[in-house]
């Protein structure tokens, strides 16, 4: 008899859009999903940073970090070495988190690594080399490989596995499943063996005006090759209450903010999704 499948819930870029997390996050209670894995970028561009962390922390069983966690984390940092503009809405987002919210984004890990079903899967935000280089849909096949590969910024492939130790990997050993954000676009690609997935923006999506998230389903931690699927979930919410909230709020750049999650019209056009 085949062994039942577990199924993990995978999200991203919920960018302080409290209200599409609270959907998101009910779909995924809904379905019976306990387990939940976030890639990232957590605050930033939304209204409501400090309580998207602290749904994340309670909700999310691990966090890797994003360009806007690392940005908004070190916002002094980055403005000091003359990295970012002192731009308003970056402020304001920084100014509404508290000193151990931000504490918290920069202490986020790089990457992630588990095993479900046989297949390795390594999580990141934006690809294998930094949260702050971006790996768009459309890409090179030397950039798809890429993904797959162990670096600085990933480390060796490491997943915590019962009765199979770290350690016990060959060496030089890589994923063959990767999952990322960062571009706002939920997608699947699969070349050679290799999968790579992207989970979308929950909170600023820019492909659709629903919430995106994955499933992931297989059998966690089983190292033997079994059933394993990525399931792309879309969840409607209420997008003119999280407009409201930002104005209620005084968030900067509200307009901008709304159209992109109205109409999808990125505020940075002629530039890459953040």
């Amino acid at each position: 008899m085949a062994q039942a499948l577990d199924r993990i819930a995978v999200i991203s870029d919920v960018h302080g859009n409290v209200t599409a997390l609270e959907a998101v996050l009910a779909d995924i209670e809904a379905r019976g999903i306990t387990r939940v894995l976030n890639l990232g970028d957590v605050v930033g561009k939304g209204p409501r940073g400090a309580e998207a962390i602290k749904r994340t922390r309670e909700a999310c069983e691990v966090t890797v970090r994003g360009n806007w966690d690392s940005l908004i984390g070190d916002w002094e940092g980055f403005v000091a070495r003359g990295d970012v503009p002192r731009f308003e809405a970056g402020q304001w987002t920084r100014d509404e988190l508290t000193d151990e919210d931000a504490a918290w984004l920069v202490s986020l890990p790089n990457a992630y690594d588990l095993v479900m079903s046989g297949k390795r899967i390594r999580l990141f935000h934006a690809s294998q080399t930094s949260e702050f280089v971006r790996v768009r849909w459309e890409h090179t096949m030397d950039e798809f490989r890429g993904m797959f590969t162990n670096t600085d910024f990933t480390g060796p492939w490491a997943p915590a596995v019962p009765g199979h130790p770290s350690d016990a990997w060959p060496e030089g050993t890589t994923p063959d499943v990767v999952g990322y954000g960062d571009i706002h676009g939920a997608y699947l690609e699969a070349d050679e063996g290799l999968l790579l997935f992207n989970a979308g923006a929950v909170g600023n999506h820019l492909d659709g005006p629903t919430a995106p998230y994955c499933i992931l389903e297989g059998v966690t931690d089983s190292i033997v090759p079994q059933s394993f699927s990525v399931n792309f979930v879309r969840v409607p919410y209420d997008i003119d209450a999280e407009v409201a909230a930002a104005r209620d709020l005084g968030m900067p750049d509200v307009d901008a903010y709304a159209l992109e999650l109205r109409e999808q019209r990125y505020r940075g056009a002629g530039r890459p999704a953040s």
